[in-house]
């Protein structure tokens, strides 16, 4: 038999949802951003995880770096099963007109690749492309390449000084996501075109990879396993599973701030959700009087619209999760082929299930509230319109905190950081009761205000300061979808700001690698002639650059298990490092003094901050670092912070001259100049070293640029979800209020305010809604950006106040534009039908 709630709540419903489709959309909102944000990302990894064996090019990679595989480590590799060697180097590419462009010069054997297919045009085959012909080195360019150096197919041009030949353009190649990160457009040849070119000279910046397509029945751990034993101290092993690990971690933290911002809608149509059903109640009181009355539990009453709000809320879920899986789907039809990471669209339970679960958790909630409401009020104030029942700690407050507590678990339990999830939602908790305080103030201050004032304004202040006011009900729910966007856009301003202005005032404009060690005066003179005059300290730097591994501290080997996480990194691999007498600019000192220009004594070394705070390093401590396969002690003299982006010496490790006297070792350099003594000096390396590579920080900048706005697009646009069930809930507090308004509008009319002073009080109210919303979030999304752009970033503040006002303004307007329709809707009936209905 069904129950007795379950009936009444049938028979009510049997109406539609008329006065819920606020409370719908709410949820709709919310729900989808959070299913579409998951689903996207599911869809990624499953692309990643269904091509990452022709991600990686095999089951293993082993990669080294500045040096190549020995023989019997070839021999131990060749037993696992089929291998391919690459070696690559960032190298010069030059054309017969002088043109040079940087480019990241791979070589492959005959065997590649182990997986997958490489892509081309203008050639039958990668083997015919790649064809020596003439005693010229095939090659397959990308199209930039040819673009930047003003090519066409099977032109010659010069990489460093090989002499090379463009047969074929390079559309795609299977492992490039696992290589990550290019300097510049890819130039594939075979390896004898680098060893030719003297690019793999030990101390250089190139590297090698081994790919590894293990013979049957071999397991992949236990392969793992043997090839770590066997090649002790080499710089990368990776697995199939491991195949692109920062695109990973990047989709991973991309989703959680995506479903963040959904969550975060769904915290702001909160109230849309509270509204609407306060409202939906609020209609229901002589239903809920009579019920009473007739001997009805308030039990009963609380299960009857308890079932009802549960059935609409499931219906709000369900549209929301509809919407929010078919949006990646759409995605995916319209981009498939444009996009940069394999991706297999579908329709994937687990993102949708977590996405209902928020969504009935939110709905939850905010619902019980007023069901409590009028679960506690007696029915004599119902039939007085009276509906205030205090709000005690009865079950459905129990509930809603405990929805409340949900929440905020799932969203912490589902991040890929707890911390960083635990303090966003605390954030945004405090946000929410920040606004809602603002609001009450708000509420408080028009009460006080409106003596002083006359006419629509006076109304409008006496509004906002009434039980009702949009100032406590749809104010803290626009502040929150401001603050998002403009945390956003502030956070935006300040990054883009540091890559477009402030890098390119402190960083250098060119990086030079691979100046031979013995031609360095011939090299300074080819650099002062192409900039046309003797650079200082503070325009140019060079400096040798080697590479070392700490293997000792304070006389003792490194555990790299008991170091610190944060500087591991320089005790994992080798790094580089370099030897200088004079201090350079910017050296970042913490603790210590630079030693004398002309010191002579035993070596001492300058760390950077994070290795020293690893391991524990201190001033005076010793400690050993294995270069070129001699140990040398070094005493710590300088602790310092290496910033990257600055014109300085960003080495991990800096010794002292004496301490590499002899080597001879390749060597770095950094200069500033304008852009056309950069393009000078590079087209004048280009006859005497050509083997030296110039890496444009300029173009790097540019790229960055580029890139980062249409990230940050993206992400405006997400963040701009929570603005949309903002206004949700602003249309949900005008709907709510829709019949008072029009009796207040009649009376108004009555008493004979014209329709214009109507209209100019219902504008000027829900304007100083937005108004005071704008403001608020706005300085909350100030107080959130500041410490991820200072703290996080380090990178110099910067505010875009047009930005901000915009935001400002187009909240004030948008809720002013609500405040119109409300009282269009309120003069649309005249006074006398208006004043005889209840």
């Amino acid at each position: 038999m069904t129950p007795l709630f379950l009936r009444f709540a049938a028979r009510e419903l049997r109406s539609g949802v008329k006065g819920f489709r606020i409370f719908l959309a709410c949820l709709a909102v919310g729900v989808a951003a959070i299913a579409a944000a998951s689903s996207t990302a599911e869809a990624f990894r499953q692309g990643l995880a269904s091509q990452a064996r022709e991600i990686l090019g095999g089951d293993l990679s082993v990669s080294l770096r500045q040096r190549r595989f020995e023989p019997a480590e070839r021999a131990d590799l060749a037993r696992m099963g089929r291998v391919t060697y690459a070696v690559a180097s960032p190298a010069m590419a030059q054309a017969p007109s002088g043109d040079r462009r940087l480019v990241e010069l791979r070589g492959v054997d005959g065997a590649y690749p182990l997986a997958g297919a490489v892509t081309i045009s203008g050639a039958k085959s990668l083997a015919e492309a790649l064809s020596v012909r003439d005693g010229v080195w095939g090659a397959v360019v990308e199209q930039g390449v040819l673009d930047r150096l003003h090519l066409k197919l099977g032109d010659r041009f010069l990489v460093g000084n090989v002499s090379v030949r463009a047969n074929a353009i390079l559309e795609q190649e299977p492992d490039r996501l696992s290589r990550g990160f290019a300097i510049g457009p890819r130039v594939l040849t075979r390896p004898g075109a680098l060893e030719q070119g003297g690019f793999l000279i030990p101390g250089l910046p190139f590297g090698e990879t081994v790919r590894i397509a293990l013979r049957p029945q071999y397991p992949l751990a236990l392969a793992k396993t043997d090839l770590q034993r066997e090649l002790k101290g080499v710089s990368r092993v990776r697995d199939r599973n491991d195949a692109a690990p920062g695109i990973s971690r990047m989709i991973d933290q991309l989703e959680y701030f995506l479903g963040f911002i959904g969550l975060a809608s769904l915290v702001a149509g909160g109230l849309g959700v509270f509204g609407a059903v306060s409202a939906y109640v609020d209609s229901r009181k002589p239903a809920i009087a009579t019920l009473k009355a007739l001997g009805a539990e308030s039990g009963l009453v609380r299960d009857t619209y308890l079932a009802q709000i549960g059935l609409l809320a499931l219906l709000g879920v369900t549209i929301g999760v509809v919407v929010g899986g078919a949006t990646p789907l759409a995605m995916g039809a319209a981009f498939q082929g444009q996009l940069p990471v394999p991706a297999l669209f579908a329709i994937y339970p687990l993102p949708l299930i977590k996405a209902g679960a928020f969504g009935l958790l939110s709905a939850a909630a905010f619902s019980l509230a007023p069901l409590a409401r009028a679960r506690t009020t007696p029915p004599a104030s119902l039939y007085r319109s009276d509906l205030t029942g205090r709000l005690g700690f009865g079950p459905e407050m129990i509930g809603a905190l405990l929805c409340a507590g949900g929440l905020a678990a799932l969203a912490i339990v589902t991040a890929p950081t707890p911390l960083a999830a635990g303090l966003m939602i605390g954030g945004v908790a405090v946000a929410f009761a920040l606004l809602w305080a603002f609001g009450l103030g708000a509420a408080s201050l028009a009460g006080r205000l409106r003596g002083g004032t006359r006419g629509a304004m006076r109304i409008a202040l006496a509004n906002l300061a009434g039980p009702h006011s949009a100032a406590r009900t749809a104010a803290p729910a626009i502040g929150l979808g401001v603050a998002l966007l403009a945390a956003v856009v502030l956070i935006q301003s300040s990054l883009l700001r540091q890559i477009s202005v402030v890098a390119p005032q402190t960083a250098p404009a060119m990086i030079f690698a691979g100046i031979p060690g013995d031609r360095v005066p011939e090299f300074d003179a080819e650099i002062a002639r192409g900039l046309g005059h003797t650079p200082t300290a503070d325009t140019y730097l060079r400096a040798p650059l080697l590479s070392g591994r700490i293997i000792a501290v304070r006389g003792r080997p490194v555990v790299t298990a008991k170091l610190g996480a944060e500087g591991r990194w320089a005790f994992d691999n080798d790094i580089s490092l370099s030897a200088l007498g004079p201090e350079p600019p910017n050296p970042g000192i913490i603790e210590g003094h630079w030693w004398p220009a002309n010191y002579a004594g035993p070596p001492l070394v300058a760390i950077a901050e994070d290795p020293a705070r690893a391991a524990k390093v201190r001033l005076g401590d010793t400690i050993t670092i294995s270069i070129l396969g001699r140990d040398i002690v070094a005493k710590v003299a300088v602790i310092r912070r290496v910033d990257l982006g600055a014109f300085g010496a960003s080495f991990p490790l800096v010794l002292t001259p004496k301490t590499l006297e002899g080597a001879q070792p390749v060597q770095v350099a950094i200069a500033k100049a304008s852009k056309a003594e950069e393009a000078r000096v590079t087209q004048g390396l280009g006859a005497k070293f050509p083997e030296v590579t110039v890496i444009s920080v300029r173009d790097q900048l540019d790229a960055a640029t580029d890139l980062f706005d249409r990230v940050a697009l993206a992400v405006r646009g997400a963040a701009a979800v929570a603005l949309v069930a903002a206004l949700l809930v602003l249309a949900g507090a005008i709907a709510a209020r829709a019949q008072q308004r029009t009796r207040e509008a009649a009376i108004l009319k009555v008493l004979g305010a014209s329709r214009l002073q109507v209209l100019s009080a219902y504008v000027l109210e829900y304007g100083l809604v937005g108004l005071i919303a704008g403001a608020a979030g706005v300085g909350l999304g100030y107080l959130a950006a500041w410490p991820v752009v200072v703290r996080v970033f380090e990178a110099k503040w910067a505010v875009d106040w047009a930005e901000m006002a915009l935001l400002l303004g187009g909240a004030s307007a948008i809720a002013g534009v609500g405040g119109v329709l409300a009282s269009f809707q309120a003069l649309s009936k005249r006074p006398a039908p208006a004043l005889r209905s209840e």
